[in-house]
């Protein structure tokens, strides 16, 4: 298990690669497992200030390891359990749940292919650098099935919901253009600079306030799915936590001294 997703810790940046590329990244439960608690380890490491997922090979993720699925589904039929859909519940909604609630900034380096739940794990990120040559797709409606890993909420709240409906009930390859021009992409960069580009946007997250990130993750979050007059007192709560922390007490000095601030992370 260790070789199918690879987990790296450097200078605050923990960078999350998932590892199967002659299988395009496919997620079997070994890997889903894998990137699940990895997920998890990162969040609750205080050396970690931001995440970058990636992945090797010519493939960010084609979602779900058809050929592993298709045998458990037989065996499901022989036994009459059902228990393979239980993936969304043990794995993909444990990993989103994850990424949007990390309480430090994530970013997608998505080096080519991002289907199914490799896409609603790019989209659960709060940042996409994107290959030029690389796509997106839902791709759930093609194998009759439903969204999952998220994709029913975070794809409306990106492109808006005709258009979010339209990606899930007709499903085709989105190129990394497109998604820059829907909002899927946050910036697209020519395949071969894509390693370094989106590890340099992520260095540049793990160098910053932390604690200020993650307030702005749960307020974009939290007013995703409330009134005005909710967030506005959400906003007051979060606000007061950013205003106590040490790293807003050194970008305020650092400010009065016309210097640039060290973050510390808290």
């Amino acid at each position: 298990m260790a070789d199918t997703v690879l987990y790296d810790v450097t200078d605050g940046l923990a960078t999350i690669t998932l590892n199967r590329p002659d299988a395009m990244n496919a997620l079997n439960i070994e890997a889903k497992v894998l990137l699940r608690d990895t997920l998890k380890e990162a969040a609750a490491d205080p050396a970690v200030r931001a995440v970058l997922l990636t992945a090797t090979g010519r493939a960010f993720c084609v979602g779900q390891d058809l050929k592993e699925h298709i045998g458990l589904l037989a065996e499901d039929r022989a036994t009459g359990s059902g228990s393979t859909m239980n993936t969304v519940r043990e794995h993909y909604n444990p990993i989103v749940t994850a990424l949007t609630e990390m309480p430090k900034p994530v970013v997608a380096g998505v080096n080519g292919v991002a289907a199914g739940a490799g896409a609603g794990f790019a989209l659960a990120a709060d940042y996409r650098v994107v290959a030029d040559s690389a796509s997106f797709n839902t791709s759930f409606a093609g194998v009759a099935l439903t969204a999952d890993s998220g994709v029913s909420w975070t794809l409306p709240r990106l492109i808006g919901q005709g258009r979010a409906a339209d990606l899930l009930l007709f499903p085709r390859n989105i190129s990394a253009q497109e998604a820059y021009d829907l909002g899927i992409a946050n910036k697209v960069v020519p395949a071969d600079e894509l390693a370094e580009a989106a590890a340099a946007v992520a260095r540049r997250l793990a160098q910053g306030p932390t604690a200020a990130y993650a307030a702005i993750k749960e307020s974009l979050a939290y007013g995703a799915g409330h009134s005005l007059t909710e967030t506005l007192g959400k906003e007051d709560e979060l606000q007061g936590r950013a205003g106590a922390s040490q790293d807003h007490q050194i970008a305020v000095e650092a400010f009065v001294k016309k210097e640039k601030p060290v973050f510390l992370g808290r």
